[in-house]
């Protein structure tokens, strides 16, 4: 009897360790793989109905899955949206909003950044045997004392591997046609400084010792040289360029400053090798696109194939990549257990232009952008779904979900639990996608411009209705504008917002561009909204417990935070061009 379990206990030790024992161990925990876009309009994709633009690889992904239409970013800005993202809750609870004019973090030199106590889904789905990454934008923080603690990096978060920017792109990053000339050139000095160091602690050892004869003046003229070459060295670097456009593998720089316009390709392949090794499963890869924000760094193969102009062209770019992903995780023979999800995270950017060019997405019939909390068109994202043989293809949901439901979503499918000492705003998408409920979780949803609440929206249980109501709203410049053209981003506060009262009211079912408000007279259900809504809020708001705004007083730079691939000031580096760091 004794060895017939002991026979039984080998072969089930034998079944796990090989790669097929370890796949169907895993087989109720899928591969995941998050791909989301940076400033990209609901309006650009085929999918969504623009006939101009070719996204053919989102659109295959829209037909292989469910198509989320009325899919809602908890931010209009890039910094909350995902802290929301990550942690299933409105920002607001976490402190990754500002009461401010900036309402993202503004440079790595801030010691802002995502609170440690926060859980994100990467940290629970790790503690389930996933293998994490994230690989290309975070923009939650990364120093917090110095500039080699890296409090805020992605590995304490959940994630066991990071390749890709710490902040944004942003205008200075590209295209910057003297970068390979100050690598060049760096290097150099940098080797000069290191030759007069030499000399100098030679000389003084020297001078102590009574083996040679110097003045102290001239040993104390080559440190004073150093410094001072050191000096004028950073003073010529003080462009954002050199201290927030650069790229990490893990924890050591790689690129400072980054060259951009190769940076996705090689963001694509460190997705590929990263699904290549944890092919076996499960694992999480959250892939954080820098295209398609400002300045639009696109490489020469696709410069020109758009009817876009420079905007288009990035988004064909990033349709390409899209594809890559998608026929790697065929390739690896893990289709069918791969969960893959799309999506941006907010509206399009109306105002980015140059000139009459516009380098801003499309939000298609809805109004606003990005920087705009209440209306639809900052906030309003796509949201595309695929699992095959477990969610349905070409399935379609017109009811509210929220980026937000990312994080109860994944904890069900992982098979943990959703942590119960804090209040997650964001509900299993599961039952609906798999059409086992018809409505969604979300009754009401609250929109955040950085600490206000700016606009809620109701979808009452028995109806099919999804009213929305404004409190406040950006003014628009100049007049007649669609956007806020003189500022580039709408404010929240103050002279350049319109408080309302009595509120504005929409029914986004019948009017989903917000054009005409609902007045008493118009609508007969006008004040039972208005106060329903209200209640909501008044509740919601007894539901937030007051932490310190990171992005109101955190948010200034610091020299001693600014990270450095080599010792400071001398900080360029390109590993990735082969060439030397600075300082290293």
């Amino acid at each position: 009897m004794k060895l017939r379990i002991l026979a039984i206990a080998l072969s089930w030790t034998c079944l796990l360790l090989s790669p097929r024992g370890a796949q169907e161990v895993h087989e109720d925990k899928p591969n995941i793989v998050l791909m989301i876009v940076d400033d990209l309009g609901i309006g650009d994709l085929g999918c969504f109905g623009n006939d101009t633009m070719r996204t053919p690889n989102i659109d295959r992904l829209a037909r292989e899955g469910v198509q989320l239409k009325h899919h809602i970013s908890a931010a209009s800005m890039c910094t909350p949206s995902r802290a929301a993202f990550l942690t299933g809750r409105y920002p607001i609870r976490s402190g990754m909003v500002s009461n401010r004019v900036s309402r993202v973090i503004s440079t790595l030199g801030a010691p802002a950044g995502l609170p440690r106590n926060e859980t994100t889904f990467a940290a629970l789905l790790k503690r389930q045997g996933y293998s994490t990454a994230l690989i290309g934008k975070w923009h939650e923080g990364l120093n917090c004392d110095s500039r080699h603690d890296h409090c805020h990096h992605p590995y304490n978060y959940g994630f066991d591997y990071f390749y890709g920017m710490p902040f944004t792109l942003f205008e200075p990053c590209w295209p910057d046609p003297s970068r390979d000339t100050e690598l060049a050139i760096g290097g150099k000095v940098w080797l000069c400084i290191q030759l007069v160091a030499v000399a100098a602690l030679t000389a003084a050892l020297g001078k102590l010792s009574r083996l040679i004869c110097l003045p102290w003046s001239f040993i104390f003229s080559m440190i004073l040289f150093i410094f001072l070459l050191g000096y004028f060295w950073f003073s010529s670097y003080k462009s954002p360029l050199y201290w927030d456009c650069l790229l990490m593998r893990e924890h050591e720089i790689t690129e400072q400053p980054m060259k951009a316009e190769r940076a996705g390709s090689i963001m694509v392949r460190e997705a590929t090798s990263f699904m290549e090794r944890h092919r076996e499963g499960p694992f999480l890869l959250v892939f954080s696109f820098l295209h398609v924000h400002v300045p639009l760094p696109t490489t020469t193969e696709f410069i020109g194939t758009s009817k876009h102009g420079l905007y288009g062209d990035n988004v064909q770019e990033m349709d390409f990549m899209v594809g890559k992903l998608l026929d790697a995780i065929d390739d690896f023979g893990v289709r069918n257990h791969t969960l893959v999800y799309f999506t941006s995270d907010h509206g399009g950017h109306l105002e980015a232009r140059v000139g009459h060019a516009q380098l801003g997405g499309w939000n298609g019939i809805y109004k606003g952008g990005k920087g705009m909390a209440g209306w639809e068109g900052g906030i309003r994202v796509p949201g595309l779904v695929r699992w095959p043989g477990r969610l349905p293809a070409g399935k379609v949901i017109e009811e509210p979900t929220s980026m937000m439901d990312v994080f109860p979503t994944l904890v069900a499918v992982s098979g943990s639990t959703v942590p119960q000492d804090r209040v997650i705003d964001g509900q299993d998408l599961m039952p609906l996608l798999q059409g086992d409920v018809e409505r969604s979780e979300h009754e009401f949803l609250f929109h955040y411009c950085g600490a206000f609440l700016h606009a809620a929206r109701w979808h009452p249980k028995d109806s099919e209705a999804v009213w929305k109501v404004h409190y406040v709203t950006p003014v628009f410049q100049p007049p007649g504008a669609q956007g806020c053209y003189e500022t580039q981003y709408c404010r929240c506060s103050g002279k350049l917002v319109t408080y309302h009262d009595p509120p504005l009211l929409f029914d986004l079912t019948r009017d989903p561009s917000e054009s005409t408000p609902l007045t008493p007279d118009t609508e007969p259900s006008y004040n039972v909204v208005i106060q329903t809504v209200a209640n909501a809020v008044k509740e919601h708001k007894k539901s937030i417990i007051p932490v310190r705004h990171q992005i109101s007083e955190l948010n200034q730079g610091n020299i001693w935070l600014k990270p450095c691939c080599g010792v400071f000031p001398f900080c360029l580096c390109d590993t990735e061009g082969n060439t030397s760091a600075v300082g290293a």
